[in-house]
């Protein structure tokens, strides 16, 4: 009798798709690690021996390359409640597009700072160069796996898994994205007013 009542009983719902949940636990932990990095940053360089320069002015041209993609995301998010599917695979490409050219980007910004003297490690290096690589690098490896995950649906709409009645994993990457670009803004807002 007790095991056909708790057999009956349900648990009460979170509202919320498991996966969509994973991907929220991943965004706060992700939101943590840079939270302690950039307060790791704060207080060393509080501690002296700290390189002043100025970041290479083509951060801010990465920065509108990823807030486009953020607004190439979405647009593929709207496009797949309408059911436009080319529009979706052409929105989703023109995001994939935009954060290679990001991390591309990203890559030159890297060659101008060791063309300055700005290095990562070795004799010559100091801990704000190194501080620069460590955020911007695993910055970029987050962007990678968003990358991945848009190839993963840019897939799924060439099945015809992704439309009106299929949103979560074009809403997950969505979310995702827009999370790595106000994520990036952060950092580079972070970065401009601390060098």
């Amino acid at each position: 009798m007790l095991a056909n009542e708790a057999l009956n009983t349900k648990e009460p719902a979170t509202g919320i798709h498991p996966t969509r949940f994973l991907l929220m636990l991943m965004m706060v932990s992700i939101f943590m690690i840079f939270a302690a990095y950039t307060s790791a940053y704060i207080v060393r360089r509080n501690e002296g021996n700290w390189l002043e320069f100025n970041l290479p002015p083509g951060f801010l041209y990465t920065t509108v390359v990823l807030l486009l993609s953020s607004a190439t995301v979405q647009w593929a998010w709207v496009a797949a409640r309408r059911d436009d599917l080319k529009q979706v695979r052409l929105a989703l490409l023109l995001t994939f597009g935009l954060g290679m050219a990001f991390l591309v980007g990203q890559w030159l910004l890297w060659g101008q700072l060791v063309d300055g003297r700005i290095f990562f490690a070795g004799t010559d290096s100091n801990p704000s160069g190194s501080f620069l690589y460590v955020l911007t690098g695993v910055h970029a490896f987050h962007l990678i796996t968003g990358l991945i995950f848009l190839l993963v649906v840019v897939r799924k709409s060439f099945k015809y898994q992704v439309h009106s009645r299929q949103m979560l994993s074009i809403g997950n990457v969505t979310i995702y994205w827009h999370f790595l670009g106000v994520l990036w803004l952060y950092l580079y807002l972070f970065l401009l007013l601390n060098h």
